[in-house]
């Protein structure tokens, strides 16, 4: 009886403390968003009111040391929670620098424990070393830390692999009374079946069950999956149920419960292509997309959510928040939000906003942030000029912000791309811009999207066409500079898209602009034509002769390759590549095109990092040279005094049927890429501006410019 009587107040003492979770989120008002970014390996907070608007603290950047932290100088993947006092927190992080150490071996993480949110208590385990039973230890990664009733300790709990030739596990151990060391040993908690790996392990309690949510793979399915049980330390079974709302790649999963509502959001970072995402439920069984309601200023990779108290979140936003940051977190359809100008000096701010807004009904909202208030709240009109906005931090000055409404037609894609190429189809009598999505460390982005447009102002995101590694299975990675035709073949129009990829030039085919396209399987060019001893063969053109009716592909870097493409538009005439490089300070990016009677060739000089990055020319009688070089050939450079920098990687488009020409090119985002030094190179925007001929044919300069071009009509 005594046994039984203990058995039932073990199980009440789990329910208790799993629906005590539910019942304590009555008490917060806000939430604290814990995360690392892609550009370094550090702590970074966010706030939001409602779980959906977030708000980066601290201007983004992070708001922890790593060197002092961590024994490796950087952390990832933190966990936070609230401990069961309700007062302190705690905190844990993969303890792993790769810029310093690579991908490993990794063995430690960070505990860290916490009063105020801000200062925090910190103490590097290095797991491997401390337990001899794991010192083959090369992968313990994302370490979050849970509550345990029944023990009345802090459970830590991380994947650990056992070197290479074993399988990432979820293992556990529990901390010490003042979280600074592990006492326990540590032990399996849950191994997925089936020989296959997970990763990434977040455990949360509803209705008397433990839910453990984590990355699984080595399965035809991969993907973000769940194993329940009734004990916090095992028993879990195993749900073979995809759970993310994608079909790309993801991990580092992360479930927070709402304030005010009983449902949950999921989390998850879709890694490969630089964008997380969230889903809903009120189950923890099925999620339902809620990605377009969220907005974020920022670029997470891996984080966890927590409530907090309204006091707490005033707290945070007093220490980490500035006015600055508060008018820049204006919120609309209409404003393009990497291209606002901030002048801290004056308290100014210029909002450039799309073409075609409505000036007379354009009104930035702003999100509920912790302990701000932002007047006036009511309608504002920006037609006569001028609006001013008081933003008030508790605890600092108010601040008032001059602010006014641009419209700009460049740049012309929402988000940072660059090396766009350009075409306009006869099969759907619209213009496409295929660019490299930009935005990724050192380019290391994985995928291509394609836009669509009528009249080379308004443009639609139409997806992403290609992925590396999942579409492309020879390279996973530095998806770059794709150059596209569209050629009519027996009466069918097909598109030929040569792209990039890990320093090697592929090709892939579809029936339509925007796809799908099939890549051929292997590499078109994968090393040096003969006699080049240096450079990369990347940067491809595509050129169709309309006098001859031959098509030609042209590429490389630090030299300018040409041959000629077989009628099969997937391989080059053999014999037919020649070395044309036109100048000792080429350097990469050409582009060919026609007009009247000459052969343009166009490439860009010095490195899309330099501010000076530019476009020259070269004309021939014939698509394979002798080039000659005018004296002034100069197509397009920065314009300074307009902040624009690093003109460069180009294409060229003609209006069918008129001598109307525009290019397209790529600068450094404006107006924060002049200011980060090389990483500019890989934080660019997409522009167009017209392109003007003299009456012997050579190419007038072209002039940089916010405004852009006008719709053009067919």
């Amino acid at each position: 009886m005594f046994k039984r009587q203990i058995c039932l107040m073990f199980c009440l003492c789990i329910y208790l403390y799993a629906n005590s979770q539910q019942i304590k989120t009555k008490g917060y008002s806000a939430y604290l968003f814990t995360y690392f970014t892609g550009s370094d390996e550090a702590i970074r907070y966010a706030v939001s009111s409602d779980g959906y608007h977030f708000k980066a603290l601290n201007g983004g950047n992070p708001v922890l040391n790593s060197v002092k932290i961590s024994g490796s100088g950087g952390v990832r993947d933190p966990h936070i929670l609230r401990g069961a006092d309700g007062k302190t927190f705690y905190m844990v992080a993969t303890d792993m620098n790769t810029v310093k150490n690579g991908w490993g071996p990794n063995q430690g993480i960070v505990l860290m424990r916490s009063k105020d949110l801000i200062n925090w208590e910190s103490h590097p385990v290095d797991v491997a070393k401390i337990y001899t039973d794991y010192a083959a230890a090369d992968r313990i990664w994302a370490p979050q830390t849970i509550f345990d009733p029944a023990t009345g300790k802090y459970m830590v709990y991380w994947s650990m692999r056992l070197g290479k030739e074993d399988r990432d596990k979820i293992y556990y151990a529990y901390a010490n009374k003042d979280f600074s060391a592990l006492e326990t040993k540590p032990a399996v908690l849950f191994d997925p079946p089936g020989n296959t790996v997970c990763i990434d392990a977040d455990i949360i309690a509803k209705d008397g069950k433990y839910h453990l949510f984590f990355k699984h793979a080595g399965s035809a399915t991969p993907g973000i999956k769940k194993a329940v049980s009734n004990k916090l330390t095992g028993g879990y079974v195993f749900q073979d149920k995809q759970l993310e709302q994608t079909k790309d790649e993801v991990e580092g999963s992360g479930i927070f419960k709402l304030n005010d509502s009983p449902d949950y959001i999921l989390m998850y970072d879709v890694y490969r292509n630089g964008r997380y995402e969230f889903a809903r439920s009120s189950d923890l069984e099925k999620f339902t997309t809620i990605n377009a309601d969220i907005q974020m200023d920022f670029h997470p990779r891996h984080g966890t959510v927590m409530p907090i108290t309204a006091t707490e979140a005033t707290s945070l936003t007093t220490r980490f928040l500035t006015p600055e940051q508060v008018i820049l977190s204006a919120e609309s359809k209409d404003i393009k939000k990497i291209n606002t100008v901030l002048d801290s000096t004056t308290h100014s701010v210029t909002w450039q906003v799309k073409p075609g807004t409505d000036l007379t009904k354009f009104k930035p909202t702003f999100p509920e942030i912790p302990g701000v208030i932002i007047t006036p709240k009511g309608n504002t009109s920006f037609a006569k000029g001028t609006v001013s906005y008081v933003v008030r931090i508790s605890g600092q000055q108010p601040i008032t912000f001059t602010t006014k409404a641009l419209e700009t037609h460049n740049p012309v894609l929402d988000g940072l791309y660059a090396d766009p190429d350009i075409i306009y189809a006869e099969k759907t009598g619209k213009y496409y811009i295929y660019p490299t999505s930009d935005g990724f460390t050192n380019w290391s982005g994985n995928y291509f999207n394609v836009f669509s447009s009528s009249d080379l102002v308004n443009w639609k995101d139409e997806g992403t066409i290609l992925q590396l590694g999942k579409d492309v299975t020879w390279a996973n990675t530095k998806a770059w500079a794709p150059a596209i035709v569209e050629k009519k073949i027996n009466g069918h129009y097909q598109y030929f898209y040569y792209f990039c990829a890990n320093g090697q030039i592929g090709v892939a085919v579809a029936d339509n602009p925007i796809g799908p396209f099939k890549d051929l399987g292997k590499p078109l060019l994968d090393k040096l034509p003969e006699g080049v001893t240096h450079g990369q063969q990347i940067d491809p053109d595509v050129f169709m002769d309309p006098v001859s009716g031959k098509s030609y592909l042209y590429w490389g870097n630090s030299y300018m390759a040409a041959a000629e493409l077989a009628e099969d538009m997937v391989s080059l005439v053999p014999g037919t590549t020649k070395i044309l490089t036109p100048a000792k300070t080429y350097n990469e990016g050409t582009f060919v095109f026609y007009r009247k009677g000459k052969y343009y060739f166009t490439w860009s000089e010095k490195d899309t990092r330099d501010p000076d990055y530019q476009v020259r020319y070269a004309v021939a009688d014939n698509p394979m040279g002798p080039l000659t070089i005018p004296q002034n050939n100069l197509v397009i450079i920065k314009d300074a005094t307009a902040g624009i920098y690093a003109t460069g990687h180009h294409s060229v488009i003609q209006i069918p049927g008129k001598d109307e020409w525009y290019i397209v090119y790529h600068r450094f985002n404006y107006p924060k890429g002049i200011g980060m030094g090389r990483s500019a190179g890989y934080n660019r925007e997409v522009c167009i501006d017209k392109l003007e001929f003299k009456e012997d044919g050579s190419i007038m300069q072209t002039k940089p410019t916010h405004a852009g071009i006008a719709p053009v009509t067919k």
